[in-house]
């Protein structure tokens, strides 16, 4: 059983992390978290923020009450602010987030407005224990290698996904807001989360359409899991309109969406790749479901990765949602191969 104490080799890594994020002497920082956030992260994140010399407050909100159909996990869409107007000013005042809380603020409501106030930018430190964190560790060289992935999405009309499994995904990237993050950030506005290594695009509307064929080993996030029976999906102008399987892992997708009765639960969110040199698809059966937030199987070096639910640049919006990482899968776009079999392809390689 991992303990969750403070080790100095984890210390020294939030140190590391910190500075990669240009948080140093006067940097001024807010660490936000919540009442059900991991203590151990909250106080390593302190420790480093004195050590580096940073000019940090400590904001901590009680964790809100359910209100979901559904356990909501791994969403990246904290409630924790709840629209707290003092929590809000006082983040737009910072340079630097460091978020702590449970599902972290990327797609949380309160982030647009913090955003715009044109000083802040967002670290967020998944609910991962820390020695995941330890292990998927930033480092300066992802950083030009996820920038050329995020400039091929955006130069890019169209993506094509296929499989040996029959997955054959087409998507319209004419116009579709493209990002990233190698797990560090240093501009105003700029969003990071550790574990990094991610090239998204989050398509317009009426923009995907395909099948999606995910087998044994490929994973559901929401669920923390990996499958072990296929799921076949059908997609056609961004939704998802049919789900067939017969293995359990169908079943309990099939009923999680239904209990949100909401469509855009269907919706398309994101597609892309992971970049993590050093995420491993093995590290999911080496860890209890507590100690880890899954975002590590978010950036597989080579994976597809493909969203159902908000998409703010779509119109839709809800608190449904499924990451849902692929392997053996080839990416292409216009034409040319990023990803072979699930295996990153020219400068994008590690």
């Amino acid at each position: 059983m991992l303990q969750e104490r403070i080790e100095g080799r984890w210390l020294d890594c939030f140190r590391r992390v910190f500075a990669l994020n240009a948080i140093g002497k006067g940097t001024r920082v807010a660490l936000l978290s919540e009442t059900q956030s991991r203590p151990v992260l909250i106080h390593l994140s302190e420790l480093a923020l004195h050590d580096l010399g940073a000019e940090f407050c400590m904001i901590q909100m009680p964790t809100p009450r359910q209100t979901a159909p559904v356990p909501v996990k791994s969403t990246g869409t904290s409630w924790a602010i709840q629209g707290n107007r003092a929590v809000i000013e006082a983040l737009k005042l910072c340079e630097v987030i460091v978020d702590c809380t449970v599902e972290g603020l990327i797609h949380a409501p309160e982030w647009p407005e913090i955003e715009a106030a044109g000083r802040t930018r967002l670290l967020v430190v998944t609910n991962e224990h820390p020695e995941i964190l330890e292990r998927t560790e930033p480092t300066a060289d992802l950083g030009p290698k996820v920038a050329l992935g995020v400039r091929m999405l955006r130069e890019a009309k169209e993506m094509r996904v296929t499989s040996p499994a029959g997955t054959d995904l087409v998507i319209d990237l004419r116009n579709a807001p493209c990002g990233g993050t190698p797990g560090f950030g240093t501009t105003p506005g700029a969003v990071a989360h550790w574990p990094g290594g991610l090239c998204l695009a989050f398509p317009g509307k009426n923009c995907v359409n395909g099948r999606i064929v995910m087998g044994v080993g490929d994973m559901n996030l929401t669920f923390k899991t990996t499958l072990t029976s296929r799921i076949d999906f059908t997609v056609e102008d961004d939704f998802v309109t049919a789900i067939k399987g017969d293995g359990v892992d169908a079943i309990h997708f099939r009923e999680y969406m239904e209990a949100w009765n909401d469509r855009n639960a269907y919706g398309m969110s994101h597609v892309g790749w992971g970049m993590h040199p050093r995420a491993r698809w093995v590290s999911a059966v080496m860890y209890d479901k507590r100690d880890m937030q899954a975002v590590e199987f978010r950036a597989l070096a080579g994976s597809f990765l493909w969203s159902t639910g908000a998409n703010q640049y779509a119109g839709r919006y809800t608190l449904g949602h499924f990451d849902l990482p692929m392997r053996n899968c080839t990416i292409t776009l216009d034409g040319n191969i990023v990803v072979k079999g699930g295996v990153l392809q020219g400068e994008l390689a590690s």
